[in-house]
């Protein structure tokens, strides 16, 4: 069952991310890496980076997931393409089997296996739409029919406000989304399930389904880093307290994810899990919450 279908029937879906391979490194480690959870995760994603000048191969490691039986998510960016450049990159994407597609609208993401930043800023509606429109009907923007249409299960992020409503700007956002196509909006990190269930509220009327990122912090330190580096708050104090004072960290961790994961089933479609770390954890993490 794809992510799509899962979706559709309202299963309760589990997503993850994993590190794009970068310079000499062996594609052939992503599917070692998320050999043990295969079956357990409706989709992985995979987002373009660049550093130091090293490009990575992003739709090539998703053709790889893909071929070895994984959903793999294409997770890109509008802000720095034109619509000649997302054009040939979703083509070849669907070309290789991809049938997955994340964008974001807010203003920075915590991603892949280690901490790091990623600016995405807000994205090219309009731009992304006309090009999606377009593949969807068979044809380029310059009205070249293709082989075949191209149509992708699109994925929106959104942030998710702290104990706050909804700025107006952020539900006119989700509305453009919307109107683009997106099948499910991916949230920004979720640590107080009753706040979040508040801006579930505000946004039911949109009847999209929504996937919290839940992340796994081993350490009060890592909860320190993120609210120090990426966004003060971030990282609730309550949480850092409790990885800080249990004798058993590791222990405290996999509570603390089984325990959100828990108040989630009842408040959302399902989560994305970000493993701070080695895919190799991801494994205890879900078989702690249950999930699978």
């Amino acid at each position: 069952m794809n992510l799509k279908e899962s979706l559709e029937k309202k299963r309760f879906v589990v997503t993850s991310e994993i590190q794009v391979p970068m310079g000499d490194e062996e594609p052939e480690h992503l599917v070692e890496s998320l050999g043990r959870v295969k079956g357990r995760v409706d989709g992985v994603s995979i987002q373009e980076m660049e550093l130091e000048g090293v490009v990575s191969d992003t739709i090539k490691s998703c053709s790889l997931l893909k071929a070895n039986n994984f959903n793999a998510i294409y997770q890109t960016t509008t802000r720095d393409k034109n619509r000649y450049q997302l054009q040939k990159d979703l083509t070849q994407a669907h070309e290789t089997g991809v049938d997955n597609l994340l964008v974001f609208t807010e203003d920075y993401r915590i991603t892949g296996d280690s901490l790091q930043e990623t600016m995405f800023f807000h994205v090219d509606s309009g731009k992304l739409g006309s090009v999606l429109d377009h593949l969807k009907k068979g044809m380029t923007i310059e009205g070249k029919e293709l082989e075949a249409r191209a149509e992708f299960l699109l994925g929106s992020g959104v942030e998710t406000p702290w104990g706050k409503n909804m700025p107006k700007k952020g539900m006119e956002e989700m509305e453009d989304m919307i109107n683009v196509g997106t099948g499910y909006f991916l949230t920004t990190p979720i640590f107080d399930v009753e706040q979040f269930a508040k801006f579930m509220k505000q946004v039911d009327p949109f009847k999209v389904p929504v996937i919290a990122e839940v992340m796994i912090l081993r350490t009060a330190g890592m909860g320190k880093f993120l609210n120090r580096h990426f966004k003060s708050g971030l990282v609730p104090e309550w949480v850092i307290q409790k990885l800080a004072q249990a004798p058993d960290k590791k222990k405290a961790s996999m509570d603390l994810f089984a325990d959100t994961i828990k108040n989630l089933r009842d408040v959302c479609q399902g989560v994305h899990i970000i493993t701070m770390g080695s895919a190799d954890h991801l494994v205890d993490y879900l078989n702690a919450a249950k999930l699978r």
